[in-house]
């Protein structure tokens, strides 16, 4: 392996596997872990691969669920947007991708848990009241995504060795 893919691979699964430790619900490093995966990596099939490994090793402890496909359905999403924008990744253009990436997660899993599940009614009433009762997840989304995005990308972007890769 690489020497300037070691920090990059250490730095996900780190992330990843603070999915493990008790957290506000929703308050996970998996949205910033597939914006940054499409910056510290070249291969768009490396970034899929080591954002799936890393959801699947912390899904493994954490446990399985219904709608594990919708989920990363929206992260390999998230990951090839950000992949293409991946060299205009910058510390202003970041809270933008943050955003945006925290609203493609919101909009897909929200609907495959109306799509998929039973909680609310099959109409457009339903399909609402999902969207809105998820309000405050997409709220801790999008704070995490920001409080675990910014620090990663300054170290990475501080460390020289590293730096240059892209």
């Amino acid at each position: 392996m690489m020497k300037k893919e070691i920090f990059p691979i250490t730095l996900i699964l780190i992330l990843a596997l603070s999915r493990l430790i008790p957290h506000p619900p929703n308050f996970t490093p998996i949205i910033a872990v597939a914006i940054l995966s499409g910056y510290f990596f070249k291969n768009l099939y490396f970034s899929f691969l080591v954002l799936i490994a890393s959801m699947v090793i912390a899904d493994f402890f954490i446990g399985f669920y219904d709608n594990m496909f919708v989920v990363y359905l929206s992260l390999m999403l998230i990951t090839f947007t950000f992949y293409r924008a991946g060299s205009k990744l910058n510390y202003k253009s970041l809270f933008l991708f943050s955003l945006f990436g925290s609203l493609i997660f919101f909009v897909i899993t929200n609907f495959g848990v109306w799509a998929l599940g039973n909680l609310y009614e099959k109409n457009l009433k339903g399909l609402i009241d999902c969207y809105i009762l998820a309000i405050p997840f997409f709220g801790n989304t999008f704070l995490s995504t920001l409080i675990f995005a910014y620090p990663s990308i300054f170290i990475y972007k501080s460390l020289p060795a590293w730096s240059g890769s892209r």
